[in-house]
Order: structure tokens, then C-alpha cells, then sequence
């Protein structure tokens, strides 16, 4: 890896494309590095939120969850993998119910969601909402590329992302305030207000449909 990495820079990306790992090359503006770019970038916000989490060191957060955090960050640098080199597997179904398992684990935790839920809170939170987000869009990008090409990308690195997205909404919860700090929850009377105040009747019915 020492010797692969001793030149950052070649030149070869100048024209517009990218090597690939069976010497082809392929235009970055391919559908294939939206993906790699998004799970990158996906990867990057989970980073941000270990630092957050290490920032907390107050926080009363299971050792387990900043280990899944590890692992997740792990899985997806396999995604890119996979995309890289097609016939490399780094995530499978076993994966997938690992993931499913925490979900389960951390919602045994948490109270019935009966409302919507506004992606803002604590910095940690909201980072992790940010990261869902980003996933979310991986998603998309993902199952784009696999109309498009399905040989290009494994059933079950888009189902990893899919069901990742909802690790991710439900660690934000899981992750609230320990001193028991509500959660932000959407509220139709802001809105309200808001039209009452502006004179905005229009607003002010699309909000009561809401209800």
C-alpha cells in the first residue's frame, strides 16, 4: 500500500477520466462516481461523527454504538471497493442483518415516534441526520446505476444503504440529549402563527391539512 500510495498525483485524471482496476478507464462524469463520490462523502460525515462522539466524552453513549460506527465506516469503504472491482464482495447479507439487529437493539430503547421529527437537536444529532441525508442520496445514485448497469454494483451494497439510512434515523434519536432533552418535533402551530401573523392564508390551510 506504501508503494501505492508514494505518488498522489499522476496527471492521468487530467483528460476528464479515471483508471480502473482492470486498467480501463472510464469519464468521471460516469453515473459509477456519483456513487463512489456520494459514498465517500457519506463515509466523511460518519467520520465527523465519531469526532463529534469523542468530543462528548460526557455523553453516555454504549461503547457498542462508537464500535458500529467502526464498522460501518469499514463496510463502506468495501462499497467503494466493490464498485472499483466488481468481482471484490465487501458487504452481504450478513452485514445487512447485523445492521438490522441494531436498529432493533436501539429502538427497544427509545419511546413510539408518534410525530414528525425536525433534523436539528445537538450537534451530534444533527450530524448524524446530516448523514442520513447523504445516504439517502447514495441510495438514489445507487439504484440509478444499477438500472442502468446492473453488473456494475451488487444487490446487496444497495440494500446495505438503504437499510443504513434507517440505522442512521434511528441512532439520531438514539443519540438525543442524555439530560432527557425532548426531541425537535415538527409543530403545525409554528405555522400557523406564522401565517396568522403575516396574513398568510394560503399557508395557513395547507398547514391544517397536516394535521
Amino acid at each position: 500500500m506504501g508503494n501505492r500510495l508514494s505518488k498522489i498525483y499522476t496527471r492521468t485524471g487530467d483528460d476528464g477520466s479515471t483508471g480502473m482496476a482492470d486498467g480501463s478507464r472510464v469519464s468521471k462524469a460516469d453515473n459509477l462516481f456519483s456513487v463512489m463520490g456520494d459514498i465517500d462523502e457519506l463515509n466523511s460525515h460518519i467520520g465527523l461523527v465519531r469526532a463529534q462522539l469523542q468530543h462528548n466524552k460526557g455523553q453516555s453513549i454504549e461503547k457498542e454504538f462508537s464500535q458500529a460506527l467502526v464498522i460501518i465506516q469499514h463496510l463502506l469503504f468495501n462499497i467503494g471497493g466493490e464498485l472499483a472491482m466488481p468481482e471484490y464482495e465487501g458487504v452481504n447479507a450478513t452485514h445487512i442483518t447485523w445492521l438490522e439487529q441494531q436498529i432493533d437493539a436501539m429502538n427497544t430503547t427509545l419511546p413510539p415516534l408518534k410525530d414528525f421529527i425536525l433534523p436539528t437537536g445537538s450537534v451530534l444529532v444533527s450530524q448524524l441526520h446530516v448523514a442520513r441525508t447523504v445516504c439517502r442520496r447514495a441510495e438514489r445514485q445507487a439504484v440509478l446505476l444499477q438500472q442502468e448497469r446492473p453488473q456494475a454494483i451488487r444487490s446487496t451494497a444497495v440494500s446495505f444503504i438503504n437499510r443504513l439510512s434507517d440505522w442512521l434515523f434511528v441512532a439520531a434519536r438514539f443519540c438525543t440529549d442524555p439530560n432527557k432533552v425532548s426531541e425537535v418535533l415538527w409543530d403545525s402551530q409554528v405555522l400557523q402563527k406564522f401565517a396568522d401573523k403575516n396574513n398568510c392564508a394560503g399557508l395557513l390551510q395547507w398547514t391544517k391539512t397536516l394535521k
